[in-house]
């Protein structure tokens, strides 16, 4: 497991400077209009901040003008600070795959006929069609072409999706490559076919910067709620100004910008950064790491989970898991043999052959040193690994390759070992056989192998409402043997980038909120489009930073942990918005009987809370609703306990815990910044 990283590093200086500065730019009106309530309270600021330099050259006085105008640009930078410190995490995407694109580097040729050895090492972007470039095993292909000399094995499952290697060579229908897959082994010269700007990753880099993420149900509900009432208690105020000039009240600017403020909904408006923030650093605690506070929301909304297969249901390379020999040949037998075939090959597959024989059948690794032997290693040309001791050569590899190296054809092999080799193949699994000399020995099981516990871990998801659907590469008999091991509810066999691209769109279109777990660069645009991208950290880079997450375990059911924290996002937001219109109430009676105490008397039966002058009463209004949000924050960290409840009990227990606290904090608060006040003479 990953070491978890720790909470303080949101507040690296790395962090926080980018976000004073960036706190001062979203006071742009342009930017901040998205926050309706920010955006207005941003406006009164600038109009009591004029009246008040205004008062300073009349010689009228500044100090309680200013007073109010200081305590609303603290709501306001308070609220900008938070967004950017929430977006400061967040600067990925286009430009890591644009990075990776220039990082690449290539061994280009003079020309076609020069030997192996004489290369210039350039960057990728330099090349032009036409270029000869030398790939040796290892070595990431520099951009899209066609091999023009030698063969080689390619992993393209960053690309395609596709778990099992490929061959490329010279000639036929497998000699087109793409750039940023990876050669095993052996070596080709590839002649470049796109020019600049027109490879796969540049299509990728494309499609990345042209997906754009929904709104959540629930930010649009929120954004319609505080935009209709900022607008309605707008209108109350303009109301009120024109009742006290018909009462014949003098009510000042200031004064009924101080009443605008602390009425609309600001510790909502301003807590709406923080509680992102929240959900970011409790999805830490799961070695998750969110790029986007509106991601860990939406996660809370998911209807469909969408999960790449090769590196995020299975480990990613192929695995032996038996080995199935021929009438005659035992078991032991068949796995001391493979043993054997497999020390020269070092690919996974390779590697996990002699972990099964080791592990599964108790066999060591062989003392080879006095022997005359000779190992052969998997090639590319050959498709077969094996050694030549003792007069014996045992050889694995391909199917088709195993038979013609023993002097035979498959349907002259025995029939036990074709059943073996159309068993695995029914299953999605590929099979390797196993030679000695012309005596067939058996097949070896290669498959994906699902990680274990996933089923489970998936059907806790159905549980939760949550739809999931494998994407691959693979062919459609691959894909349902492993979708049905993994427990998936659906699967999208040979997907390309853009099919899994239009399919998230689709749904989006149907009004559904998508995750999309993934690890390949293949994976890359739709991780963008996703509602919640949800990389692997296994993954490739580009993968990584086109995802608003990225999974520190690998481990594709941690959506379980993510939907509880997004759901818990969702139930703080809606805790603190009923406590932030509550506490409004109490305000009215700060607030109304300052203004018109006195011209109507009576109102001072709505002073409750007995504040000792009306500006006192106004300044200690809008001192509170300023520091009500700091005083919140704690709550909006540390979160509202999610409980899988109906949407009624929930209702009654935000009423009574944070409608009623909401209503009953306002009063002690502002009766205690009043004395505050008058003890200071401020106002």
């Amino acid at each position: 497991m990953s070491s978890k990283p720790t909470s303080p590093s949101m507040f690296d200086a790395a962090i926080l400077l980018p976000a004073i500065k960036d706190a001062f730019i979203k006071l742009n009106p342009r930017l901040l209009v998205r926050n309706p309530v920010i955006f207005v309270t941003e406006v009164v600021a600038a109009l009591v901040t004029v009246l008040s330099l205004r008062d300073a050259f009349t010689g009228a006085g500044i100090g309680f003008s200013a007073q109010i105008a200081a305590w609303l640009w603290f709501t306001v930078l308070f609220a900008t600070f938070a967004e950017a410190i929430a977006e400061g995490r967040g600067k990925a995407q286009a430009e890591s795959l644009k990075r990776t694109k220039s990082d690449l580097k290539a061994k280009r040729m003079p020309s076609a006929a020069a030997d192996l050895g004489n290369f210039q090492v350039v960057d990728a972007t330099r090349l032009a069609i036409g270029d000869i470039v030398i790939v040796e095993a290892g070595d990431l292909i520099p951009g899209d072409g066609e091999v023009i000399e030698g063969v080689a094995s390619v992993n393209e499952s960053a690309i395609t999706g596709e778990s099992a290697p490929v061959i490329r060579e010279s000639g036929g229908d497998r000699s087109a490559v793409t750039g940023g897959t990876q050669v095993l082994s052996d070596w080709i010269k590839v002649r470049i076919t796109t020019q600049p700007g027109s490879s796969f990753i540049d299509r990728m880099i494309a499609l990345v910067e042209g997906a754009e993420r929904q709104k959540t149900p629930n930010e649009i509900a929120l954004s319609i709620l505080l935009s209709g009432m900022t607008l309605i208690f707008l209108i109350a105020v303009v109301t009120l100004w024109g009742l006290a000039g018909y009462s014949g009240t003098l009510l000042s600017i200031t004064v009924l910008v101080a009443l605008l403020v602390t009425l609309i909904p600001t510790t909502i408006g301003g807590l709406l950064s923080a509680i992102g923030i929240a959900g970011m650093d409790r999805l830490i605690r799961f070695n998750v790491v969110a790029t986007s506070g509106r991601a860990v929301e939406a996660a809370g909304d998911v209807d469909t989970l969408l999960l790449d297969k090769t590196g995020t249901i299975t480990f990613g390379n192929r695995m032996a898991t038996e080995f199935l020999p021929v009438p005659g040949v035992s078991e032991q037998d068949l796995a001391e043999a493979v043993l054997l075939a497999s020390l020269a090959d070092e690919t996974p597959e390779g590697r996990s052959i002699i972990a099964l024989a080791q592990g599964e059948y108790g066999l060591t690794q062989p003392d080879l040193t006095c022997k005359a032997i000779t190992t052969i290693a998997f090639a590319a040309q050959t498709r077969l690994s094996g050694i030549d001791i003792d007069g014996r050569s045992i050889r694995k590899g391909a199917v088709d390759a195993i038979v013609k190296f023993a002097g035979t054809t498959l349907e002259a092999a025995p029939a036990a070992f074709r059943q073996a080799v159309e068993k695995v193949a029914r299953t999605g699994g590929t099979p390797l056989g196993v030679t000695d000399g012309s005596r067939v020995l058996g097949v070896v099981h290669l498959k994906d192998v699902v990680k274990p516990g996933i089923k489970e871990r998936f059907a806790e998801l159905r549980s939760m409402g949550i739809r999931t659907v494998m994407v691959t590469g693979d062919n459609p008999i691959t894909a349902a043997a492993i979708a049905s091991e993994a427990g998936v509810d659906d699967f999208l066999a040979e997907a390309t980038p853009e099919e899994k691209l239009a399919y998230i769109r689709k749904e989006q279109t149907g009004g559904r909120l998508i995750a999309m777990c993934g690890d390949g660069t293949n994976d890359a645009p739709a991780l963008a489009q996703a509602d919640v991208g949800v990389a692997m950290q296994t993954g490739t880079q580009a993968a990584r930073e086109a995802g608003n997450m990225v999974d520190l375990d690998s481990s594709p059911t941690k959506l379980i942990e993510i939907v509880g924290i997004g759901k818990q996002l969702l139930m703080t937001r809606g805790s603190l918005t009923t406590f932030s219109i509550a506490n409004d109430v109490a305000k009215y009676f700060a607030i109304i009987p300052a203004l018109f105490i006195a011209t109507y008397p009576e109102l001072g039966a709505l002073n409750v809370m007995n504040l000792a002058s009306p500006q006192s009463a106004i300044l200690s209004a809008v001192i509170f609703n300023a520091l009500i949000i700091v005083a919140l924050i704690p709550l909006a960290l540390k979160g509202v306990a999610y409980r899988p409840v109906g949407a009624a009990a929930l209702l009654r227990r935000n009423l009574l815990v944070y409608g009623l606290g909401g209503l009953l904090v306002p009063f002690a608060g502002i009766k205690l910044i009043d004395l505050v006040v008058a003890a200071l003479h401020l106002a």
